[in-house]
């Protein structure tokens, strides 16, 4: 399966949500390669700092922040179980290209009104990739929802007259994730039992429960 995170406004936590479900689905024994499609290279920094700190490496990371995405990200889903691209803000021609190239899109917005007006340019670019793509998968994912969960109910309330529909897994505002990232680590390598982490592999099962297999092109 081929997993893009995308969403055109910056800032709504694509590369901790692919970084973690990367992760995750490698602590499951699955072979997961992560693609970094954004130009400032986060996951690549990640990835760096993993190394300088001499910790495993658990899934692979590669830089294809190129609009040749479409083609070369099936290719590397032939040798992985899962494909995670975290993918560029603002950048048409990267945006196209992962779109064409992935199964499922997670477009992760925070619990605001603004993040779900803000979507519909997104779901516009989705409308278009579907005409070459008509079995392309998408959801929101709601991220860094606040102790304060009405905003986050509104937000879900917001998006829930858009095409396509919310997952149910949320993630929360944690600190956990900026205290892994900064040592190249995930929230699971923490601690296991976290609210953090155990909000991952919720989102990672409920993306799971969608069925969605590996595309074969």
């Amino acid at each position: 399966m081929i997993v893009a995170l995308l969403n055109q406004k910056g800032g709504v936590g694509k590369t901790t949500l692919a970084l973690n479900l990367a992760g995750e689905w490698a602590r499951q024994g699955k072979r997961v390669t992560l693609i970094d499609a954004d130009p400032q290279g986060s996951s690549l920094d990640w990835s760096q700092q993993r190394a300088r700190e001499g910790l495993a490496r658990t899934f692979g990371v590669v830089g294809l922040a190129r609009d040749t995405l479409h083609r070369e990200a099936p290719e590397l889903a032939r040798d992985a179980d899962h494909i995670v691209i975290d993918g560029p803000p603002r950048v048409a021609a990267l945006m196209r290209s992962a779109l064409l190239g992935a199964d499922l899109v997670l477009i992760p917005v925070q619990p605001s009104p603004f993040d779900g007006w803000a979507s519909a340019e997104m779901l516009a670019l989705i409308t278009e990739a579907r005409i070459y793509r008509p079995e392309l998968v998408a959801r929101f994912v709601l991220n860094r929802c606040g102790a304060r969960t009405v905003l986050a109910r509104e937000t879900a309330e917001t998006l829930a007259d858009y095409d396509p529909p919310v997952l149910t897994a949320t993630i929360g505002q944690r600190v956990a994730f900026a205290v892994a990232a900064q040592s190249g680590r995930l929230v699971s390598e923490l601690d296991n039992e976290t609210p953090a982490a155990r909000e991952i592999a919720a989102l990672a099962a409920s993306i799971d429960a969608l069925g969605i297999g590996r595309a074969i092109r």
